[in-house]
């Protein structure tokens, strides 16, 4: 079904036809032709902006003239719009665009058109993308930008590029090939500036922060002009409500009602206003009426199309509006490439709840000052902030949280749980006295103490406790050490107690922002269960002593002594000769998540390739990404994504094929009956690993399997093993993971070391072949002692521990880098360790805030600084003088090097490998 606007033409065509405005609208256009072509950055040779105005025929025919034919604008229902171009009576009858004083001389253009044919046509038809050069004194000369076969109900693209050496009076692009009587169809048109080696100019130097709102008519002082709902209809208000609700700026409103779907709101499009890999800050204001909800989400969302049609939602913003007051709303995105088409939106509420947005602002982000490195005086490392700890005074310092009664018993442990000891060292024995509690009626009443006066901003603490259980519990007990932090909970370390014996807990904590009260107490069994707590440490940890540590363990356990034999010259030249040895690259995997859309950023792949070697999708191999509806298949994304690594010589790990937790599963794979369930399974473990047999590295099979169980509880406790099973057979190169969240780390009971250990031993009890361990390393305030606690657990096991997702999140750039710099050590000094992944290192593309590496223009924070920095430490360098034996010795890291030998007649460069190895590494090398 379509509908055909009231925009005509027939050449020549000297003005275009004008439009009236609407107060209300739907989702018909309601603005001016004019005010729907693009905002230029520049007028002259704009960079990094599609020149094209009216790229999508959104404004009608403007700006757009068809030569010697006739043409007319389209609308799907959809809302989209392509031109036709009818009753041509020659092939280079067309559409064409003036864009003189857009181009300049010396500038490479690229051109992208999505293009279509209609009419008695049998197979296909040329589609070509002509320049036209109007000379002053000589005739017109024609340049070829493009050509394209098409055929019938499909939409192809015609591209090219192309530069002008000199500047003629009159540029004109326009688009042609068609035989006479073929109606040639056209969806959208790009052209960009791009610079001479092929890479996108972005122009920073001249966009400053604070820039125009481009977001146009942004507080509606123009009506509804440039605004359409979204599958709604849109309404101007100066007030509402019988005048309880009114504008907090300027005069007007407006309401997005009659919403039937969730992401019915209100939208502008803003195509061609918006530079690739710029940050824009986005601001809005908003609240909501009606429907009877006070209170819901509210999202603020950018929809994009690129020529070739792959489309992408970007969430910006979201915000628990309500209707009671107008409640802004903050956001960042960055495009990473040149789409044809972008929307933003406003959507989120219920249907029924309408959305009231008082303004909008897009503008190009402002850069954060860099934070400072926090100053902490007289840190007291090692030193327990608890007071009276060993319970020699009772119960003084410490008080009943809730009813519940205190008092003092012996009998309990003498020397630290193991975490703490690592940490602190020798130390003193503990008293063995504990505090009993009993008479609890709520699960959170347990021992409690102030600590406000004794904390430091920014220290990490680690927490230390033995803790127990009285008679009388029903099940396993989760015991937790928790911060009241001006009323807030903060999590400082849990066990899961099922027994009548003393367990270790273990945790940290860190406080950024300076509170008014700070408690801690320790709660979490049921009511009516005794809880015995003994030995509480909460202490701030020396983070380089621990480092120094770990520079001794990782030189015996990542390096070896290489001595290089030379042989085949003169040994009187040979003796003296300078040798040069450089490490190329490691052998140790680094690697990083990345999405599809980060390659079309050319700034983040050269990051990408130059400081990793390995490398795992963020969503792309997901199930729900690659088949999210039954029989709708996207391995396009995945393929163009391999395809990236395999030409950098990337490997890369498959993430996943399936994911237990139910929330995460599509709802078409939801809604299937048990045995069409069973068989979505298999053919997913079918299409999947036979497409690229061969192609991933690793799989995490079935993620996050402590932390759900939708498969499992749909088709019985063999499909877990069954899935690794199976895989196995389809691609048997492929090690498989299972991969786990907060493992390492003390803050949750699901995933403790134990736990995992006993759930790997039970998959390989049913046959299941698991091959490696993933932590999946989410973590804050990381305290090397609990981290290596874990990993020796967990290595008793003797398979591969793979940190799968890594990731740490501070405000402080500085702390932000301590942190990644314990996980970092931690996990290299390992011997169980085999490889590291980061789940992303550049901002607005991390699934968690304040945890980049790199700022979304590029530049490296201190977090990144000091990860290059490692990597620097983590590479070896030598160089010295063959001596009388005809030997150089050296001790280097496992992986490439380039050895350049140096003598008075020639220069010989050789390259060799060093791999693991208790003894030296005996390389000869024949001059």
């Amino acid at each position: 079904m379509r509908r055909v606007c009231a925009c005509f033409l027939t050449s020549p065509a000297k003005t275009p036809p004008k439009h009236g405005t609407q107060r209300t609208a739907g989702n018909q256009k309601s603005e001016s032709a004019s005010n729907n072509s693009e905002v230029m950055a520049n007028s002259s040779g704009s960079q990094g902006t599609n020149i094209i105005q009216n790229h999508n025929f959104s404004g009608g025919l403007h700006s757009w003239h068809p030569n010697c034919c006739e043409s007319w604008v389209v609308s799907a229902e959809s809302g989209d719009c392509y031109a036709m171009v009818t009753n041509r009576k020659e092939c280079w009858q067309g559409l064409e665009q003036d864009i003189t004083s857009r181009v300049t001389p010396g500038s490479t253009y690229s051109v992208s058109a999505c293009v279509g044919v209609s009419g008695s046509l049998q197979g296909s038809a040329d589609v070509l993308a002509t320049l036209r050069l109007e000379h002053q004194d000589s005739a017109a000369t024609y340049k070829r930008i493009g050509i394209t076969s098409v055929s019938k109900e499909r939409w192809d693209k015609v591209e090219g590029s192309f530069s002008l050496s000199s500047m003629p009076n009159r540029v004109v692009f326009y688009l042609e090939g068609p035989s006479s009587g073929i109606d040639l169809l056209i969806k959208s048109v790009v052209i960009t500036c791009q610079s001479a080696n092929g890479k996108e100019r972005v122009d920073r130097e001249h966009i400053a922060a604070g820039d125009e709102n481009i977001i146009l008519n942004p507080i509606f002082d123009d009506g509804l002009k440039n605004w359409a709902g979204r599958g709604c209809k849109i309404v101007l208000h100066d007030s509402m409500a019988d005048g309880k609700i009114v504008p907090q700026s300027g005069k007007y409103f407006v309401s997005a009602t009659e919403r039937t779907q969730t992401w019915n709101g209100i939208q502008q499009e803003v195509t061609g206003r918006l530079q690739r890999k710029l940050a824009y800050e986005v601001t809005a204001l908003v609240r909501i009426f009606g429907n009877n909800v006070s209170s819901t989400d509210v999202r603020i969302t950018l929809w994009t199309q690129t020529p070739d049609l792959r489309e992408q939602y970007i969430g910006v913003a979201n915000v628990q509006a309500t209707d009671k007051d107008w409640t802004q709303m903050q956001g960042k995105f960055l495009l990473n490439g040149s789409p044809s088409k972008v929307i933003i939106y406003i959507e989120g509420p219920p249907a029924g709840t309408d959305i009231l947005v008082n303004s909008l602002t897009v503008k190009h982000a402002a850069k954060a000052a860099p934070s400072p490195p926090p100053v902490i005086q007289n840190p007291a490392f090692g030193v327990n902030i608890i007071g009276n700890s060993d319970l020699d005074n009772g119960t003084n310092e410490w008080f009943p949280l809730g009813n519940c009664t205190l008092s003092v018993r012996a009998g309990s442990p003498h020397i630290l749980p193991s975490s703490a000891r690592d940490s602190l060292g020798p130390h003193e024995p503990l008293s063995g006295s504990y505090i009993l509690v009993t008479n609890r009626t709520q699960t959170w009443m347990g021992p409690a103490q102030m600590i406000t006066d004794k904390l430091k901003l920014f220290l990490t603490y680690q927490v230390s406790a033995w803790v127990r259980i009285g008679s009388g519990a029903s099940g396993p007990q989760n015991i937790n050490v928790a911060l009241g932090v001006d009323n807030q909970w903060v999590n400082g370390g849990q066990v899961e107690a099922n027994d009548d014996r003393w367990h270790e807990l273990s945790g940290s904590f860190r406080i950024e922002k300076q509170p008014s009260k700070v408690m801690v107490y320790i709660q979490g069994p049921a009511p009516g269960v005794d809880l015995m707590v003994a030995g509480v440490q909460i202490f701030p940890v020396d983070r380089q002593a621990r480092f120094n540590h770990l520079k001794h363990l990782t030189d015996k356990l990542r390096k070896r002594d290489v001595v290089l034999k030379f042989s085949g010259a003169d040994s009187s030249s040979l003796v003296g000769a300078t040798v040069i040895v450089k490490q190329t690259q490691n052998s140790f995997p680094f690697g990083s998540c990345i999405s599809r859309t980060n390659i079309d950023n050319e700034d983040f792949v050269d990051f990408f390739v130059k400081n990793f070697n390995w490398t795992v999708f963020g969503n792309e191999l997901k199930w729900y990404w690659t088949e999210p509806q039954q029989g709708n298949f996207n391995y396009r994304d995945a393929d163009e994504m391999l395809d990236l690594c395999k030409s950098h010589g990337i490997e890369t790990r498959g993430h996943c094929i399936f994911w237990e937790v139910e929330s995460t599963v599509q709802s078409w794979v939801r809604s299937l009956n048990n045995n069409d369930l069973m068989s979505a399974v298999q053919n997913r473990l079918n299409g999947l690993l036979s497409r690229y047999k061969g192609k991933f590295s690793h799989y995490d099979v079935n993620n996050e399997m402590l932390h759900g169980s939708f498969y499992q509880d749909r088709l019985g406790k063999d499909i877990r093993a069954n899935m690794f099973k199976t895989a196995n057979q389809l691609d048997p190169s492929a090690t498989l993971f299972v991969n786990d969240y907060h493992v390492e780390d003390g803050c949750d009971t699901k995933s403790c070391p134990e736990g995992y250990i006993e759930h790997i031993l039970g998959l390989q009890e049913q046959g299941a072949p698991v091959g490696g361990i993933g932590i999946q390393g989410h973590i804050d305030n990381p305290v090397g002692p609990i981290i290596n606690s874990a990993l020796d657990k967990l290595g008793i096991l003797g398979l591969p521990i793979w940190f799968t997702e890594l990731d740490v999140s501070s405000v402080n750039e500085y702390v932000r880098a301590d942190d990644l710099e314990v996980m970092l050590r931690e996990a290299f000094a390992h011997p169980a360790v085999d490889g590291i992944m980061l789940w992303g290192f550049w901002e607005l593309f991390m699934s968690r805030d304040n945890a980049h590496l790199v700022n979304a223009e590029g530049d490296v924070n201190e977090a990144g600084k000091r990860y290059l920095a490692l990597r620097k430490e983590w590479s070896s360098h030598a160089h010295g003088h063959v001596n009388e034996q005809g030997e150089y010795t050296f001790r280097g890291f496992h992986g490439t090097y380039d050895v350049l030998i140096v003598t008075s007649s020639k220069r010989t460069t050789k390259s060799i490998v060093v791999d693991k190895g208790e003894s030296p590494l005996v390389v000869p090398i024949s001059l």
